[in-house]
């Protein structure tokens, strides 16, 4: 029996396969609301056979988005907006997920499709907001640091939106400290030059991402699984790295959280990384064999074969895929029908089974 389309049961919720969807950005919000591109899009990994289909970073406020067009849960407007996509997820069988996000020093920017770059007062551009006053890049504007009152605003914000996404009927949930968003920011010295209590050491610097982490479990229903996305390295001299990934695995799973989804990298530009095809696999397999928790691997996985191994010899619980499956929303369907396993269709798709 293929160990990739073997259920899994974390907290509560069981899932179908082990093949789930990775968070990826649409830039197709309206004032951070979702549109019927959200629907189709999502939908159809869901009935592609998914068996998590997670929802893009979504912002806890409006100045936490990457771009106008991001995805946002800063409102009940915008949760009661997200209820007839998580209904039509979970009527296709997958279990639907969000993942929680604040974009930091790396807000305010175009869409990749208008190049990506910091927005001017003309397009509209925000404040942006970071542990320190440390630009992301040249070219890009001076976020404004911290204060304590403004962290303790943004836990909040993190907070709110988390029983949004539970009222809007999502079953799965994501932090996002990863990608040189915010909570990574704190995590990696390389952006993180506080000389407070939330800066300098490993435990200052862990210090507000693990708050957030446990201001979420304690809204999130403890049944509902709650995962946690890292950049295992920053693939960069005197930053953050696997060691130091481990020892917040650790304290995560002392707070609750059930799954790690191991990815890497840029909260830096000048980062060298050796991608390829299960590059970042070893990161999941090194967290789940020294923590004991469930771990997700994602990055270049494209093949049926790759990730069942993945999956069957312990290396990860579960793959994340992304570009794959933006390529084939069946993916999952594809993939059993190589491996010989028995994957559910909709009825309306029977014929072409």
């Amino acid at each position: 029996m293929s160990k990739l389309f073997s259920p899994l049961t974390l907290g509560g919720i069981t899932f179908r396969n082990r093949v789930f969807v990775s968070p990826m950005c649409q830039y197709s919000s309206r004032d951070g609301l979702p549109t019927d591109w959200h629907l189709v899009h999502l939908g159809s990994r869901a009935v592609g056979g998914a068996g998590l289909v997670m929802v893009e970073a979504t912002a806890v406020s409006p100045e936490g988005r990457i771009s106008p067009g991001d995805s946002g849960l800063w409102s009940d407007r915008h949760a009661e907006a997200f209820v007839p996509i998580t209904r039509f997820l979970r009527e296709q069988g997958a279990v639907a997920g969000i993942q929680l996000a604040h974009a930091g020093r790396k807000g305010s920017c175009s869409p990749p499709w208008l190049g990506g770059a910091p927005l001017g007062k003309e397009g509209g551009s925000w404040q942006t907001l970071a542990p320190s006053a440390v630009p992301f890049a040249v070219g890009h504007p001076l976020p404004q640091s911290l204060t304590l009152d403004g962290m303790e605003r943004i836990e909040g914000e993190f907070r709110a939106a988390t029983g949004r996404a539970h009222a809007a009927g999502f079953q799965v949930l994501e932090i996002h400290m990863a990608h040189g968003y915010l909570l990574h920011e704190f995590l990696s010295p390389l952006a993180n030059r506080r000389e407070d209590s939330y800066g300098g050491s490993l435990e200052n610097r862990l210090r507000f991402p693990l708050r957030v982490a446990r201001a979420v479990r304690e809204e999130w229903p403890r049944e509902l699984p709650l995962f946690v996305r890292i950049s295992a390295t920053d693939w960069a001299p005197d930053g953050w790295d696997m060691d130091q990934s481990v020892l917040l695995a650790r304290q995560l799973k002392a707070l609750g959280v059930d799954l790690i989804d191991c990815s890497s990298g840029a909260v830096v530009p000048q980062e060298s990384i050796p991608a390829g095809p299960g590059f970042q696999v070893p990161f999941a397999a090194r967290i789940r064999a020294e923590t004991g928790l469930a771990t997700g691997a994602v990055g270049f996985i494209l093949e049926p074969a790759q990730a069942e191994q993945i999956v069957a010899t312990g290396q990860a619980d579960v793959v994340l895929l992304a570009r794959q499956l933006l390529r084939d929303p069946y993916w999952p369907l594809h993939a059993a029908r190589a491996l010989e396993e028995e994957a559910p269709w909709p009825n309306q798709y029977l014929r072409a089974r």
